[in-house]
C-alpha cells in the first residue's frame, strides 16, 4: 500500500496539519490504497460482536442473519463511500464540510453528536479489546483495557500516514487471523449440533440485523473524508467510492459472518467465550492478533473523534491553529472521557450496544441524507473552501435553518419506526417490531432537503476562491 508521501518525507513522521486545507503539493497516494484502510481496520472483535448480534440479540437462524448482514452492509455501503469521494475534492475532515450545510454554528449540534459516537465506539472497542487480552495473558481486565487505549493515543498523535500503515498491516494479519478462525471453527473442531438450525427467524429480527449492519457502513460516514483528504484532487469519485466501498464492505462482512456463525453455534455464551471455545488451539494466537486490531482501530475512532473536537474549538476561536500538539492534547482528553464508559457497561454489554447503535443512527441518518443531497444534487462537489474556516460562515453563514430543520425533522420522524429495548415507537409496533426507521428517514429528507434548498442555492451560486496557506 502506497501510503507515505513522495521523498523528501519518506518516513513515518507525525502528521502536523490538524483540520486545515491539504495544499495540492502534499497530496499523495492513489484511490485504490483506500481499500487497506478500511479492509484491515474492520476486521476486529467489535465487527465479529456486531454480526453475533443476529443470531443471539435478535435469535435469527445463521441462514437468515448471514441474508441480514450482507443486505445491510452492501446498502449502507453505498451512503459510506459516497461521503469518501468528498474528501479529495474538498482537502478537508468530513465535519469540517458540515459548516457549508449547516452553516458555522449551525453545523455544531452535529458534530458534538459525532464526537461521543466516535467516544461510544472507542468505547466499545475497548470493552471488547480488554476483555480479549485480559482472557490470554492473564492480566486484570481494567489494565488491559487501558493499556489497548495507550496504544491508539500514540498512534493518533502520531498521524495519518502512522493509520493508513496499521491498517495495512492489519489487512495480512488480521485477514489472515479471521481465516484461520472460520477453518478452525468448521472444519478443525467441528460446529456444535444445531448450529443450523432453522428456526427463530422474524420479520422484526431481520430488520434489526439488516439495521444494524447498514448503521455500521453509515457510521463511517463521518470518518472517511479524513482518510481520503490528502489523496490527490484528481483522484476521482468512482476511484475513491468503489476502493472505500470494496474494503469497507467486504472487512466488515466476513468478521460479521463469523459473529453470525459463533452466535448460532453457542447463542447462550458469551460471544467471546463462545468464539474461544470454537477456536480452541489457536485462541490466544487469534484473539491477541484481533485484541491489537482494536487498539489500530480506535486510533481512527481518537483521530476521527480528535479532529472534530478540534472543529468545535477552532469553531468558537477562528484564530486559532490548531497544530499537532493539539491532536495529542485532545487525544488524550478523549481517551481520558472514554474510558468511563468502557470500564462501566462491560457487564451489559451486549444490550447497550444494540440500543447504542440504534439511537445513533437515528441521528446520523438525516445528517448523512443533508450532506450527500448537497454535495452531489445541489452544488455538485464545488465549495469554497475558505469560508469553512471563517468565523461568520462566510458564503455559508452563521445557520443553515432549512439544513437545521431537515435534520430535527429526520430525527421526529424516525422516532415512531424506532425498536430497541428501551424505547419501541407506536409504528414499529405496528409493525410487529420490525425497524425501518432508517429507511424512512433517508426517503422523506433527501428530497425534501433538495426542493427546499434547490431554488437558494440556484439564487445565491458560490464562486470557489483559491485556497491559501
Amino acid at each position: 500500500m502506497t501510503t507515505t508521501s513522495p521523498a523528501p518525507h519518506p518516513d513515518v513522521t507525525v502528521e502536523r496539519r490538524t483540520i486545515d486545507h491539504i495544499p495540492e503539493d502534499e497530496r499523495h497516494g492513489k484511490g485504490r490504497d483506500l481499500f487497506t484502510v478500511w479492509f484491515g481496520s474492520n476486521i476486529m472483535l467489535l465487527t465479529i460482536i456486531t454480526g453475533a448480534l443476529s443470531t443471539t440479540v435478535f435469535g435469527l437462524p445463521l441462514w437468515a442473519g448471514v441474508i441480514g448482514v450482507l443486505i445491510g452492509n452492501i446498502v449502507g455501503g453505498v451512503v459510506m463511500a459516497l461521503h469518501a469521494a468528498q474528501g479529495p475534492q474538498m482537502g478537508v475532515p468530513q465535519m469540517l464540510q458540515t459548516r457549508a450545510q449547516f452553516g458555522s454554528y449551525g453545523s455544531l449540534l452535529v458534530v458534538v453528536l459525532v464526537v461521543f459516537m466516535y467516544l461510544g465506539f472507542f468505547a466499545s472497542n475497548a470493552v471488547l479489546g480488554g476483555k480479549a487480552l485480559a482472557s490470554v495473558t492473564g492480566m486484570p481486565t481494567n489494565l488491559a483495557t487501558f493499556l489497548i487505549g495507550c496504544v491508539s493515543v500514540a498512534a493518533t498523535m502520531i498521524g495519518y500516514k502512522l493509520i493508513h500503515g496499521l491498517a495495512a498491516f492489519l489487512s495480512v494479519v488480521a485477514g489472515g487471523a479471521l481465516i484461520v478462525a472460520f477453518v478452525w471453527m468448521v472444519w478443525v473442531n467441528g460446529l456444535p449440533e444445531g448450529t443450523f438450525h432453522t428456526n427463530g427467524f422474524t420479520l422484526a429480527g431481520f430488520m434489526a440485523t439488516i439495521s444494524v449492519a447498514a448503521l455500521w457502513q453509515i457510521a463511517y460516514a463521518p470518518y472517511v473524508s479524513d482518510y481520503t483528504r490528502y489523496m490527490p484532487k484528481d483522484t476521482g469519485v468512482r476511484a475513491a467510492f468503489w476502493a472505500t466501498y470494496a474494503g469497507c464492505v467486504l472487512g466488515s462482512t466476513l468478521p460479521m459472518l463469523l459473529g453470525a456463525l459463533v452466535g448460532a453455534a453457542l447463542p447462550n455464551s458469551d460471544t467471546l467465550d463462545g468464539m474461544g471455545t470454537l477456536t480452541h488451539g489457536v485462541t490466544t494466537g487469534v484473539f491477541i492478533i484481533f485484541a491489537v486490531g482494536v487498539a489500530a482501530t480506535n486510533s481512527m475512532d481518537l483521530y476521527c473523534g480528535s479532529l472534530s473536537t478540534i472543529t468545535i474549538g477552532q469553531n468558537l476561536v477562528p484564530r486559532w491553529k490548531p497544530a499537532a500538539i493539539s491532536r495529542a492534547v485532545t487525544a488524550v482528553v478523549l481517551f481520558g472521557i472514554a474510558m468511563i464508559p468502557a470500564l462501566l457497561s462491560a457487564e451489559n454489554f451486549l444490550a447497550n450496544y444494540a440500543n447504542f447503535l440504534a439511537l445513533l443512527l437515528c441521528v446520523l441518518i438525516p445528517w448523512t441524507a443533508v450532506n450527500l443531497v448537497d454535495y452531489y444534487f445541489l452544488r455538485h462537489g464545488e465549495y469554497d473552501i475558505p469560508s469553512l474556516f471563517e468565523r461568520d460562515g462566510g458564503e455559508y453563514g452563521t445557520f443553515n435553518w432549512t439544513a437545521i430543520a431537515c435534520y430535527f425533522l429526520g430525527i421526529l420522524i424516525q422516532i415512531p419506526f424506532l425498536s430497541t429495548t428501551i424505547f419501541t415507537g407506536f409504528a414499529a409496533r405496528a409493525i410487529d417490531g420490525v425497524d425501518i426507521s432508517w429507511i424512512v428517514g433517508l426517503a422523506v429528507i433527501c428530497p425534501l432537503y433538495y426542493f427546499l434548498m434547490k431554488s437558494k442555492v440556484k439564487d445565491n451560486p458560490v464562486t470557489p476562491r483559491a485556497v491559501t496557506a
